[in-house]
C-alpha cells in the first residue's frame, strides 16, 4: 500500500519550487492534494499534469482565509483532511532584507508576513481543523538551515533568518502542546536549493565554489527540490507516527561543514 493512499494533504506553496515536487510526490505516493499557490496559470499546469487527484487554489499564503479555504476544499472535494505541508515563503532581499544594520522597516514586514506571518495563518487553520475533526494529523513546516546555521558572507538576509528560526520555536512549542490530541508538527530544513528563489545564489560563480566545500555530499552540488520528497512523504504518513518537534536538515552537510577548505584538506 502507497505510503499516503486515502489520505487527503493540503501544500501552501504546492505550485512551484519545492512544493510543487512535493505535490508530485505526494500523488505518487496515493495522496489527494490540494495545492495552494499564487499563480494562477502555475496552479492551472499542475491540474493538467497530475489530474484527478489534484485540486488547486490560487490564493496568496499571506491572506489568513487561504489555508482555511484550502482545508474547505479537500473536504469538499475528497472527504478528509490528514496533513499539511506548509512550503510557501521567499526572499524578501529586493525590498530590504539584509544585514541587520541595514533592513528597513518594509523589508523587515514584508519578509516576516512572507515567511512567518503565512506559516503562522496555514498551522492554526490545520490545528482548528484537526481539533473540530478530533483525528489527529500531521503538520510539515519548511523552515531553512538559515535559521540555525548562518552564512554571514553571501547569505546575509537577517530578517529572513529570523522567520526561519521562529518557525522552529512555533513548531516545537506547538508540537509538546498538541501530542496528547496525536497532531504531529515537524520540520524541514533545506539549504541552498535549486528553486526560483534562489536564481541568484545559482548564477554567482563564488557561492557555486563556495556549496562545493558547504553542501559536499553527492559531489558538492546545489539541492534539487525532489531532495526532500521522501522525507515530506515520510513526515505526512503515518510511518512517522512516534515522530514530533523535529528539525530534519535535508542539507548536503551544509550545517556540519565548514564550507572553505578543500578535500584535500
Amino acid at each position: 500500500m502507497a505510503q499516503l493512499q486515502e489520505r487527503t494533504v493540503v501544500i501552501v506553496g504546492g505550485t512551484s519550487g519545492l512544493g510543487l515536487a512535493a505535490t508530485r510526490a505526494c500523488v505518487r505516493a496515493g495522496a489527494q492534494v490540494i495545492a495552494v499557490g499564487r499563480d494562477p496559470a502555475k496552479a492551472a499546469a499542475v491540474v493538467t499534469e497530475l489530474g484527478k487527484s489534484v485540486r488547486v487554489l490560487a490564493a496568496d499564503a499571506t491572506d489568513p482565509t487561504t489555508t482555511e479555504r484550502a482545508i474547505a476544499l479537500a473536504v469538499a472535494e475528497f472527504g478528509s483532511f490528514h496533513g499539511l505541508y506548509h512550503v510557501a515563503g521567499g526572499s524578501g532581499r529586493r525590498r530590504g532584507d539584509g544585514p541587520l544594520h541595514e533592513i528597513t522597516d518594509e523589508g523587515w514586514d514584508f519578509t516576516l508576513q512572507l515567511n512567518l506571518t503565512s506559516l503562522f495563518n496555514s498551522n492554526r487553520a490545520a490545528l482548528r481543523q484537526f481539533l473540530k475533526q478530533g483525528t489527529g494529523g500531521s503538520i510539515v513546516n519548511c523552515s531553512s538551515v538559515l535559521g540555525f546555521s548562518p552564512s554571514p558572507k553571501f547569505f546575509a538576509t537577517h530578517a529572513y533568518a529570523t522567520a526561519k528560526a521562529a518557525i522552529i520555536g512555533l513548531t516545537k512549542s506547538a508540537a509538546a502542546y498538541y501530542a496528547p490530541q496525536n497532531i504531529r508538527l515537524n520540520v524541514l530544513a533545506p539549504a541552498l536549493v535549486a528553486t526560483p528563489m534562489s536564481q541568484r545564489a545559482q548564477g554567482d560563480e563564488a557561492i557555486l565554489n563556495f556549496i562545493k566545500t558547504k553542501q559536499p555530499l553527492d559531489g558538492g552540488r546545489i539541492g534539487q527540490p525532489e531532495d526532500l520528497d521522501a522525507a515530506v512523504v515520510w513526515l505526512l504518513s503515518d510511518e512517522s507516527r512516534f515522530v514530533t518537534g523535529q528539525v530534519i536538515a535535508v542539507d548536503g552537510g551544509w550545517s556540519v561543514s565548514e564550507g572553505q577548505w578543500g578535500s584535500n584538506r
